[in-house]
């Protein structure tokens, strides 16, 4: 066996509440999403886990959260890195729209097929094989590396981003990953092998 992976969602950020396509703005945390990161830290922290290195998107959402399980862990002075490259899906001229408005103006089917499919872009955005395309070679060259070393890395990004990790990660197939959900302020810990594939994994729910 080589090193851990942990894999966390922001917390539920107020457009989430408001169902609202997010992408690349910079909303805040609701007291939900606070408490999903504090939970999250703490749940970390009852498994022992100590981190190496920590990364993140250069949204607030995800820099927030990793801050508030930092804190949790004690380990607030943990090098951190932020790359673009982690950040959500861009959901282009969707951004900042309604869930339900945008099914009134383009209907239910297109909205479904944008949120739903795999490389079918939403206007002016990015499909998931899109956010793939950035974040996998990111998550290859950037912080598999120090996972076969043997270290405890975690990383807070996004539901889209963080499907494309998954889906490289166990193997997944496009139609598959995309039924896949990703908790807000859940961690996901893979125990990884040397050459990369997956000794154990575990969701720890709040």
């Amino acid at each position: 066996m080589s090193g851990t992976l942990v894999l966390v969602r922001h917390g539920q950020s107020e457009w989430n509440l408001k169902n609202l396509f997010t992408g690349w703005e910079n909303p805040g945390l609701t007291d939900k999403g606070v408490e999903e990161a504090h939970t999250a830290g703490r749940n970390l922290k009852a498994e022992g886990l100590v981190f190496d290195l920590a990364f993140t998107s250069v949204l607030d959402r995800a820099q927030r959260t990793l801050d508030i399980m930092l804190e949790e862990l004690g380990q607030t002075d943990l090098p951190t890195t932020r790359d673009q490259a982690l950040n959500e899906r861009d959901y282009g001229d969707l951004t900042g729209l309604n869930k339900d408005d945008a099914r009134k103006k383009w209907g239910e089917e297109q909205v479904h097929i944008w949120r739903r499919s795999y490389d079918v872009q939403p206007p002016g955005g990015e499909s998931l094989r899109d956010t793939l395309a950035r974040s996998l070679p990111y998550y290859m060259k950037a912080i598999q590396p120090h996972v076969l070393d043997g270290k405890t890395i975690i990383v807070a990004a996004h539901g889209n981003s963080l499907r494309a990790l998954v889906m490289a990660l166990e193997g997944l197939s496009p139609e598959t990953i995309l039924k896949r959900e990703i908790a807000t302020g859940v961690p996901i810990i893979y125990r990884l092998n040397a050459n990369g594939t997956i000794a154990s994994s575990q969701v720890l729910e709040h």
